[in-house]
């Protein structure tokens, strides 16, 4: 699911050692581009992000929704679990990724946040904390930011946390978490009645309403008044 008038490109991008598969979707004169890391037996295709990429979309913004792990590993941890807690391999396929995104003409230039869902809102802040400089904004969505250690206290983008209110162990590790986050802006959204996954009727779209507000704010509006300083 894309916004309309957007194009969408699949890209392959080396990082680590692997070739990563991935959806690049641009509209025209993007503002910016978010990335999403998906969380443990997810992937680009999932219908939860692909729908919150399509609101990013809606309102100028650039999006690469992108499998952290190789089908051949994808298989492996399905069988074994070996991988959708390895947030440090995640996060510096995530960081390697970003990095040569700089290097791209399309989306060089252009402020970058992470999207982060479950395991892999804990490799985004992860990702975030090793490259303070440049990650604008960073959401997570039903996340395990605790996952991340100690690197958040090193965390400086502004972070929204967004859980559903009955995901009652997830949102007690995300409140412990939200104290430990280095930075000066970031925030707790709970969202009632809603499960991990947020199928309840309109959670998912208050999910990408959220999401979409904080990265206009943090991820445009800031690039465009430190650009004017």
């Amino acid at each position: 699911m894309s916004a309309r008038g957007v194009l969408v490109e699949p890209v392959r991008l080396p990082t680590a050692g692997a070739m990563l598969d991935g959806d690049l979707a641009l509209p025209e004169n993007p503002a910016g581009l978010v990335v999403f890391a998906h969380g443990s037996g997810s992937g680009r295709h999932s219908p939860r992000n692909r729908y919150v990429a399509a609101t990013l979309q809606n309102v100028g913004l650039g999006t690469l929704l992108l499998d952290l792990l190789t089908p051949a590993e994808e298989e492996l941890d399905r069988k074994s679990a070996r991988f959708r807690f390895d947030v440090r391999l995640l996060a510096s396929r995530l960081l390697g990724v970003t990095e040569d995104l700089a290097a791209d003409g399309r989306v060089g230039s252009l402020p970058i946040g992470f999207f982060g869902a479950s395991t892999g809102a804990g490799a985004a802040l992860l990702a975030s904390a090793a490259w303070p400089e440049a990650l604008r904004a960073v959401v997570s969505r039903g996340g395990r930011p605790d996952l991340a250690g100690g690197a958040l206290a090193r965390v400086r983008a502004p972070t929204l946390l967004i859980v559903g209110g009955a995901d009652v162990t997830v949102l007690e590790l995300n409140r412990e978490a939200l104290q430990r986050i280095g930075a000066s802006q970031k925030e707790l959204r709970v969202i009632p009645g809603a499960s991990h996954l947020f199928p309840e009727p309109g959670a998912l779209e208050e999910v990408s309403r959220l999401a979409a507000e904080w990265f206009r704010t943090y991820l445009v509006i800031s690039d465009t008044q430190s650009r004017a300083m």
